[in-house]
Order: structure tokens, then C-alpha cells, then sequence
């Protein structure tokens, strides 16, 4: 009896310790395969911009799916926001109420918040 407790006692600490260190972790591992996506796309708009002189029309989905996009039943994932000023943003919606992975060309970085550019 006491060795059961024991066992299942070191089994929820081992599984509390790997939570806490995987809830830790830098975005850019626990996030990479979402980042390495991201920024092919971000290389994409980047050669779009730098072409047409602008960047692409947030509901354009022909040019969204050139660029690499991937069409899904409520949008795109990351999604993507421009706000007509030469900014834009890719935002993973994950969850409802966020924070959520997103980056934003003003910032060049990918850093867990809240949208800036709102559609």
C-alpha cells in the first residue's frame, strides 16, 4: 500500500514537473513548426510588397493562397490583417480569449499577445 503511494505520488509530481517546464519553454520551440510556417509567409507578402508597391487586400484569397496561405471554414490560419498603412500582421487564433501567437511587421518579432490591427 505504501509503495503504490509512493509510486503514483512520484508518477503526478514527474507530471506536474514536465508541465511546468514545457509552459516555460521559449515560443520558439514550443511554437517552431507555426513559425517556420509563418515566416515563409511573411518572405512571400514581403516579395508581394515589394513588387506591387502594396501589400495584399485582407479578403483576397486568390493572392492569399499564392502566397501560401491555406484556406480554412473560417479563414485562414495564421491569419492575416492589414491595416492599409503598410502595416500587417499573422495572428494563430488558437484559443478564444488569447493571448495568441502573432507578428507584426512594425515589430519584426513573434511574441505571444493581443492583435494590433483589427479587421
Amino acid at each position: 500500500m505504501r509503495k503504490a503511494a509512493i509510486v503514483i505520488i512520484s508518477i503526478l509530481l514527474t507530471i506536474i514537473v514536465s508541465f511546468t517546464i514545457y509552459w516555460n519553454l521559449p515560443i520558439d520551440i514550443t511554437r517552431s513548426a507555426d513559425i517556420k510556417y509563418g515566416n515563409s509567409l511573411i518572405q512571400n507578402i514581403e516579395i508581394y510588397k515589394n513588387t506591387y508597391h502594396h501589400l495584399p487586400e485582407n479578403n483576397d484569397w486568390e493572392t492569399l493562397e499564392k502566397l501560401g496561405f491555406k484556406k480554412e471554414d473560417l479563414g485562414a490560419q495564421p491569419d492575416y490583417r492589414q491595416n492599409g498603412n503598410g502595416s500587417y500582421e499573422l495572428v494563430y487564433f488558437d484559443e478564444f480569449d488569447g493571448p495568441f501567437l502573432i507578428w507584426n511587421s512594425n515589430e519584426k518579432k513573434w511574441s505571444i499577445d493581443f492583435p494590433k490591427i483589427q479587421k
